[in-house]
């Protein structure tokens, strides 16, 4: 659990004060601008890609007094809490950080009065400060400060009162203030992404689900192995994943409670159940069933019970994904005679093809804005790309052997698996940003596939 407050009082307090209830506006600095000028606000252009990131400088974060906690020396944490804020900026693609080994330290009583002239002359044109402290109580206090360096003016500060097990929680959380303040999109870096992990020769795979932070960081796997598992997908409120299981050698959907580590079969006594997603509410799950050779969509609700046919058109229909209003569904059929994107109503009405660009596609997903649908496209190579929900605006993101797309909490960068050529092949985590120019390899300890990134966390 992370309490995020914001900082109300000086950190050259003795105890800094944190309201939580209506808080009063943070007192601001005046901006150093010459008569008659006005300074141009400091932002982030989020379509410009690796084009022109800014500059931003995020010193090691000081603290009062060392102190031994379990996660470590308060010193040691405020250097790592600074390595995690500029990782995370750098690996959006819109900043260039300058991190502690390029920076002076910083004293706890500059925290919230920056040496503005030291930071103007570094290059950055964004400054994140902070602070880590001890509490009595076991906790750590951590703040965070964003300043425009030109202007000299504080532009926002957050605060977050973490146990010690948490303490990279409140990394990511103060870069998600930072992205969301100076790009003006919603942050994402405090999100999770379950996968599934995969380790032996091609044709014989072991497959588990395993869970992580979007980072890569606090690693852990969920199954044992002894099972091929696949399509993995969080409930919206992170309590459960459902996925696809051949435990017995019959595939089944299965949920599985992250707080039990107890899994559940969804669907009884059906042939084939698979690629499961929860509808936005949580209250259905989507999949697909194969009967008397033909496959459709169905939904069933979260506790089980009773599937409800959605579709029912000759031919294979699957890969549901709900809009983010929950009011309509997209997926992939092959009924006109190749894989093609539809789009229907929750209840199965007004089905229609919207994906026209030639070739096949596969896997769409609709962002969590409901402003865009990634998708596979097949032939040749298998590329990720993004269309408008009514099939306009076609773009592909990637050009190598890329599949299963899975949208960010704001809907502004993809992950995806990628695999290699040949039977020796290997398949890892990637993710790219809508521009198509920001993509990067996200760090797994074994190969993984099939990745869906979660809402982002309270």
């Amino acid at each position: 659990m992370i309490r995020s407050l914001l900082i109300a009082l000086s950190v050259t307090t003795a105890v800094p004060a944190f309201a939580q209830d209506a808080p009063a506006p943070a007192p601001q600095q005046q901006p150093a601008t010459p008569a008659g000028q006005e300074a141009a606000p400091l932002e982030v252009s989020v379509t410009g890609g690796v084009s022109a990131p800014m500059p931003i400088a995020i010193p090691a974060m000081p603290t009062a007094q060392v102190v031994s906690t379990p996660a470590g020396a308060t010193d040691v944490l405020g250097r790592q809490m600074a390595e995690i804020i500029a990782n995370d900026l750098k690996n959006s693609g819109l900043f260039t950080p300058l991190g502690a080994g390029q920076l002076r330290p910083v004293g706890f009583q500059e925290v919230n009065a920056p040496a503005f002239d030291y930071w103007g002359g570094t290059g950055a044109q964004a400054l994140v400060q902070g602070f880590v402290r001890a509490t009595g109580d076991g906790n750590l206090t951590i703040g965070c400060y964003l300043y425009d360096v030109f202007s000299k003016v504080e532009l926002t500060r957050s605060g977050f009162v973490v146990s010690p097990s948490d303490w990279r929680r409140a990394g990511h959380k103060c870069a998600d203030m930072v992205y969301a303040r100076l790009t003006g999109e919603g942050p994402y870096f405090d999100s999770r992404v379950v996968y599934v992990s995969e380790t032996g020769p091609k044709g014989k795979r072991v497959k588990r689900l395993a869970i992580m932070d979007q980072d890569g960081a606090n690693h852990r796997f969920l199954t044992n192995g002894q099972s091929i598992v696949l399509t993995p997908r969080f409930a919206p409120n992170q309590q459960s994943i459902v996925y696809m299981s051949y435990e017995n050698d019959k595939p089944s959907i299965y949920v599985y409670d992250l707080g039990s580590g107890r899994p559940r079969r969804v669907v009884q006594n059906a042939a084939l159940t698979f690629a499961p997603r929860f509808s936005p509410d949580g209250r259905w799950i989507l999949f697909s069933m194969a009967q008397g050779g033909n496959t459709d969509i169905y939904r069933v609700s979260a506790r089980g019970g009773t599937p409800q046919r959605l579709t029912s058109s000759p031919g294979i229909d699957t890969g549901g994904s709900y809009s983010p209003d929950g009011a309509r569904i997209v997926f992939e059929s092959d009924r006109s005679g190749g894989q093609q994107i539809y789009v229907m109503n929750a209840d199965g009405s007004g089905q229609q093809r919207i994906s026209f660009g030639g070739g096949r596609y596969a896997t769409p997903v609709w962002s969590p804005r409901g402003d865009l649908i990634a998708f596979t496209k097949l032939g040749g190579a298998f590329r990720i790309g993004t269309m408008s929900p009514s099939g306009g605006g076609e773009k592909i993101l990637t050009g190598g052997q890329d599949e299963g797309p899975s949208w960010s909490p704001n809907g502004r960068v993809i992950t995806f698996y990628r695999s290699g050529q040949g039977s020796g092949g290997k398949a890892d985590l990637w993710m790219v940003d809508l521009t198509g120019q920001v993509e990067r390899r996200i760090p797994t300890p074994l190969d993984g596939s099939d990745p869906a990134w979660g809402p982002l966390r309270p």
